[in-house]
């Protein structure tokens, strides 16, 4: 990955990150999905939500509103 990608949101739950990338691209945000679970294990490891470092306030911003 490289250096302009941040973590904004990391969950254990596959489908929280696709509403989370979704509801960012719906806010002209860019993100990707990296899923870290564990292929054996499924129920081991997160998946994270990784957008421009020049668009973190406004990302962590966004999901804070939608957590709530």
């Amino acid at each position: 990955m490289e250096e302009n990608w941040v973590s904004v949101f990391n969950t254990d739950q596959p489908y929280l990150a696709d509403i989370v990338k979704q509801v960012l691209m719906e806010n002209s945000i860019v993100s990707v999905v990296i899923n870290k679970r564990d292929s054996s294990y499924s129920m081991f490891g997160e998946v994270e939500v990784y957008v421009d470092r020049n668009h973190v306030i406004k990302a962590k911003s966004i999901i804070e509103s939608i957590e709530s």
